[in-house]
């Protein structure tokens, strides 16, 4: 199953942005593009970077393909 995460909807929930999310990182703007468009996956010790950064669990920022019904 492919992994897919949900930072573009974090980031869009807190109005954040992709740039300010990279400086704080320090990850090239073009790095954390890939990842909010899916294009490439976070290592697990950057996700779990960025869910600090965010303040947020960083299983909110996995897409689970399971339905939560």
């Amino acid at each position: 199953s492919v992994t897919m995460n949900r930072i573009k909807e974090v980031l869009k929930q807190k109005g954040i942005k992709q740039t300010w999310l990279a400086d704080k990182l320090g990850k090239s703007y073009n790095m954390v593009n890939g990842y909010v468009q899916n294009r490439q996956q976070p290592r697990l010790e950057t996700l779990n970077k960025i869910a600090t950064i965010l303040e947020v669990d960083v299983r909110e920022l996995i897409a689970s393909n399971k339905d939560n019904t």
